[in-house]
């Protein structure tokens, strides 16, 4: 009886409290509205500076089929390479496309020609990217000019065999499909790590921890009386983003939704035990805030959430292991692209299971309640 009026208690501060249902409320509203446009580590739009000294038939058809692939915009057209180049140093070009003299006379005569591609390579990704893209509509270019100079044979054997690319899981290729399920877990280890810490270091603060602290009430409920707010919380959190998803992205779980739901429970467990670990040792709410976001920070950004853990050196992926966004991240992508079902899940299982464990019995032990 004594842990029900305890959860009545946290949950009336909490709908008392002017600001934190508003962001309960609003946080995966908004995230997982607008976070997915700009969480996006597709290249397009990429700024190209056209350099065409042929000026003949096929540099124009050149031109125009790299503007129409989609990826590039012409933001520069100059009369020569130093020009150009004067384009990037400005920020307005990514890329330099220069096509030399005799172009035409030389892939009619020759059966082959040269372009120079100089990337803006400060954004690796973007030149690296770029480069590639262009290149493939480059070699595209080629393969149709040749064809059409040999009179519709096909001059190579590679251009006899038809590659058909099937994309599983995704084939739209939209990178919104992959962080979507990601960004939920994100806006749970949000709500159920910082709110639980700030909430008992609030307590310490005001000073009425310590009303709690002369009555008999034992760690462990008291512990409880702190958790299960957050994890009915952070449910709530999760069917928001869930109907989010399907409403507005059209991402629909490929698997059973129990099972989404029983590993976000594992991680609630584990994470908002986290952030009670936290509020043990920190004295005041800005101590707790700066540890929180050193901690969770480092977790982001060794769960896979932008870049995935196997392109880490293999010193940081093993430090990802002990990050419980990792798993819970694999799970939520595999179930919702994949299908995935509990049998294929067993190692986030075992890792989910045992932070959990782990955090929950830390933060009693480390609870001190004096009086």
């Amino acid at each position: 009886m004594m842990l029900k009026y305890l959860i009545e208690k946290e949950f009336k501060q909490i709908i008392r409290n002017s600001f934190l249902p508003r962001m309960i409320l609003g946080l995966p509203i908004v995230a997982l509205i607008i976070y997915p446009f700009a969480a996006n580590f597709e290249v397009k739009n990429i700024a190209l500076s056209v350099v065409d000294h042929d000026k003949s038939s096929y540099s124009q058809e050149l031109i125009q089929k790299v503007q129409a692939s989609g990826y590039f915009k012409i933001t520069d057209v100059s009369d020569g390479y130093e020009e150009a180049l004067k384009s990037i140093e400005l920020d307005k070009s990514d890329i330099i496309l220069e096509i030399p003299n005799n172009f035409q006379a030389d892939f009619i005569r020759e059966k082959q020609a040269s372009l120079m591609i100089s990337a803006n390579a400060v954004n690796g990704n973007k030149g690296g990217l770029g480069s590639a893209y262009l290149s493939g509509v480059v070699n595209d270019f080629n393969s149709n000019i040749r064809t059409e100079l040999s009179g519709g044979r096909s001059t190579s054997i590679s251009q006899g065999i038809e590659i058909i690319p099937l994309y599983r899981y995704n084939p739209t290729l939209k990178y919104e499909v992959y962080m979507v399920p990601a960004l939920m877990v994100m806006i749970m280890a949000m709500i159920c790590g910082f709110l639980p810490a700030l909430n008992i270091v609030g307590e310490k603060e005001s000073g009425t921890i310590e009303q709690i602290n002369v009555t008999p009430i034992k760690k462990s409920t008291f512990i409880l009386s702190k958790l299960i707010p957050y994890w009915i919380i952070g449910y709530l959190v999760l069917t928001i983003g869930m109907l989010i998803a399907m409403f507005f992205w059209k991402l629909i779980p490929q698997g059973s939704v129990l099972t989404i739901y029983f590993f976000a429970t594992l991680f609630i467990v584990s994470f908002s035990g986290f952030g009670l670990v936290i509020s043990n040792y920190a004295l005041t709410i800005q101590q707790a805030m700066f540890m929180m976001f050193f901690f969770v920070l480092t977790f982001i950004f060794l769960s896979g959430l932008y870049t995935p853990v196997e392109n880490m050196p293999v010193w940081a992926q093993r430090i990802s292991d002990f990050s419980p966004l990792k798993y819970i991240i694999q799970v939520l992508r595999m179930v919702y692209l994949k299908g995935s079902g509990i049998s294929d899940l067993f190692r986030p299982l075992i890792a989910l299971v045992s932070f959990a464990i782990f955090f929950y019995t830390w933060a009693i032990l480390s609870y001190r309640k004096t009086g």
